[in-house]
This record gives C-alpha cells, structure tokens and sequence, in this order.
C-alpha cells in the first residue's frame, strides 16, 4: 500500500496546483519511485490510498502497467489519517501481510527489498518491521521507545529537540495489525493514526521490532527544502553513468554522470557537471553552466549565459538570459526574465530560515534558494532573497528586491517614483 490522500500544506507554495506525490523529484514524479522499489522488492500488486487531487495521482501512475505492477485505487474520503487509510483497505487486503509505505518520501529503493526479506523470514511471527532513521532531532516526528530490540510504542511529535530513532512511515505489517484498527481512538489532532494502532496492539503483547535505515538514504519530503534533499538522495542511487540520447552541439563540455534524454538539445558552449537530468523537450544554451543535482523537466527552457544550480526547474518554464538559479524549486509554466537571481547565501552566513505554515524553520542548510509556485512570472532584474516563497501565478515587476514570501496571483511592484527634469 501506498498512502497518498493527504494534502501536502507544509509545501507551500509547490503544492498549489498538484498533490506532493507527483511532484518531479530524481528524473519521475516522487510516487514512482516507491512504486519501483516495490516492484524491486518482489511485490506484483500495490493499493494506492487517493484523495485530494487524486486524478493527477491516478493519471501519473495509471493501472501500474509501466511499472510490471497491477495497482488499485482507494478513496479514503477524507483527509482521516494513517489509520483510517488502512482501514480503507482493510476488505481488500483478506489475510495477507501488508508493506505499507507514506507516499511523500524518498529513500533508498534497496530498503524495501530489505524488509520484506527480514518479515518473510520470520514467518509472519511478528507484529511487523517499522522503518526507522536516526536523526539529531526527533520533536517533529514519531519517536520509537525501545527496550531489547523491540518498539513498545511511538510517541508522536513530542516537541523534545534529542536525537533517536523516528518512525520512517515504511511498514512490514501482519494481518493481525486490522483486528485493531475499529479500536483506535482520534488522536489528539483528531486523526485516526496508524502509531496508536501499533501502540495498542503492542500493549496487548503484539511484538513489533524496528529496521534502521542507513544515515542519509531516507527524507521525510514535508517541506520545500526536503524536495531539494530528496532529489540529491535520488540522484545519487539513480544517475550511475553517462545517458546521451539528445541533442548536443559542438564546443559543448559534460563532466560526470549526466542524463540527456531523446528530444533535448544542449547548445554551444554550455557546461554540464553532473549529476544532471535534462529531459526531452529542453533547450539549454548556448554558454549556460548546469552544477550538479540540477533537474529539468520536460520542455524547459534555460537560456545565454544562465547557471543553474542544485535546482529542479519543471516543465515548460523558461529562464531568460543571463540568470542565476541556486537551489531553488521552480514550479511549472514559469517565465524569469532576463538577469533574474535567487540569491541562496545570507549576507550574514547564517542558515536560512523559510515560512511554513506561518512560523519561521531553520532549515539547517547554509545555502538555500527560492520556492515558486507555478505560473510565477519575474521581469528582467529581480532579486529574490534567500528562503523566499512566491505563490502561483504572482507577477514580480523589473528590478524588484523580493525579500518576503509573495501570496498566490499576487501582482508586486516597487514603490519607488522616478524623477524627470531638464538637463542644465
């Protein structure tokens, strides 16, 4: 199973106009690749729990063909939690163990083919396997109590700023486990979790243990940054060679792994350093400088004299000539003028701090760029600050200091008159 009804509102504003499962990460949109490690991992069928914008899921995945699966939809019906998207499910899924994993992660595909080998060694004996990653800070997520190697239960986001192993949102499950689900109570952010179910179920003697994931092969992809960390995950499993299928003009230099996909075309006088991905429908050059961990989506347009860098820039948008993109998220259908920058390094050197759901997060990271939504329009000359946010289809006027998130469809001019006198 794989549950992909909730929302995404953390990812504001690149959640405007399509649902965090597709959005374009390592060469696919995201829920493609649960659904190869999947297939990697030996499954032949996946249940995929649906919801908000579930067309755009259900058009990206279809019926699991492209991916030598036969994959089901489920509406959940609302917005109920973990839980009640098991529940969903629960008819169908008869006596059968059940891998259940978050559709808005990324990790390393080898995991999942992991687990299931260690769940099917043991015969079913077990609750079930819980994924889990260590990290430095555990407040916003479900810590794991341990004793002896088993989990006696998950607290959810306690608010306590330790390290420790957190619930990674990949499951091994008995079918036991749904005997429980009718029983578990609305948590207290009025959700039917899942945790509270394993929680339950492992103070009735249940016994669940936990797998730990090695250090830097899983993000949570929850907020704008985490995009940019799960693309540089994905990259590093996915791109192991050099892929040359389109268009590449002379006096151009590529170093490193790279993938040019059939119908792109790279012009004179470009550098590509990799890992890159450049797919079909891409114009870049001529003299521009991809770094490394850079994406471009389908038709995108990267003109004279741009660098881009660390950056996925998706479909159809367009940066105007002598521009300088910096890891930064760039929705689709965006048009940046000529000179446009998004600065990605504080004047002070410290770590950016980015606005999500109204409350200012240290990211952690000394260089972050900027999150536009799609549709976002720049005119030439304008400077985004570091960590900003601009809403879908907002228009930034020429030579605009943008150092504030931009609400959707939002027009932004700078209040400055200009002065016109005779010359003396």
């Amino acid at each position: 199973m794989i549950l992909a009804a909730g929302r995404g509102t953390r990812l504001d504003p690149l959640d405007g106009r399509r649902p965090k499962h597709v959005l374009p990460v390592g060469g696919a949109p995201l829920i493609h690749h649960a659904l190869r490690a999947m297939k990697n991992a030996g499954l032949e069928e996946v249940f995929i729990v649906v919801h908000h914008m579930k067309e755009m899921v259900i058009s990206s995945v279809g019926d699991g063909s492209s991916f030598s699966l036969r994959v089901h939809y489920l509406d959940q019906g609302g917005l109920g939690g973990t839980g009640d998207a098991l529940r969903a499910a629960a008819p169908l899924l008869g006596e059968d163990g059940v891998l259940l994993v978050y559709g808005d992660l990324a990790f390393k595909p080898s995991f999942l083919r992991e687990l299931v080998s260690e769940f099917e060694s043991n015969g079913g004996a077990v609750g079930g396997i819980i994924g889990a990653a260590l990290l430095g800070d555990t407040s916003e997520y479900g810590t794991l109590e341990m004793k002896d190697g088993k989990v006696l239960r998950i607290v959810e986001k306690s608010g306590a700023h330790v390290p420790g192993l957190v619930n990674a949102g990949i499951y091994a499950l008995s079918p036991e486990i749904l005997g429980y689900l009718d029983r578990t109570p609305r948590s207290e952010r009025g959700e039917f979790e899942l945790t509270t179910t394993i929680n339950i179920a492992s103070s009735e003697g249940m016994k669940f243990s936990a797998m730990e994931m090695p250090e830097g092969s899983w993000v949570d992809v929850g907020r704008p940054w985490n995009v940019l960390e799960a693309n540089r995950l994905l990259f590093d499993e996915l791109i192991r060679g050099r892929s040359i299928r389109g268009t590449v003009e002379e006096n151009v230099q590529i170093r490193g792994n790279v993938i040019v996909e059939e119908g792109a075309k790279i012009l004179s006088g470009s550098y590509i350093e990799g890992p890159v991905w450049i797919s079909s429908g891409c114009i870049v050059g001529p003299n521009c400088y991809l770094r490394p961990y850079t994406y471009l989506c389908e038709g995108v347009r990267v003109g004279n004299a741009c660098e881009v860098k660390g950056s996925i820039v998706m479909e159809r948008s367009h940066i105007g000539h002598l521009s300088y993109v910096g890891d930064s998220v760039i929705g689709a259908d965006c048009n940046l003028g000529a000179g446009t920058i998004t600065a990605n390094l504080r004047f002070d050197d410290r770590s950016i701090r980015v606005s999500v759901k109204g409350c200012r997060v240290d990211t952690g990271r000394r260089k972050v760029g900027a999150f536009l939504g799609d549709g976002v329009k720049t005119g030439i000359n304008v400077s985004i600050y570091p960590g900003v946010k601009i809403g879908h289809s907002s228009w930034i006027a020429p030579h605009t200091p943008v150092s504030k998130d931009i609400p959707p469809e939002t027009v932004v001019s700078p209040a400055l008159g200009v002065e016109m006198r005779p010359r003396r």
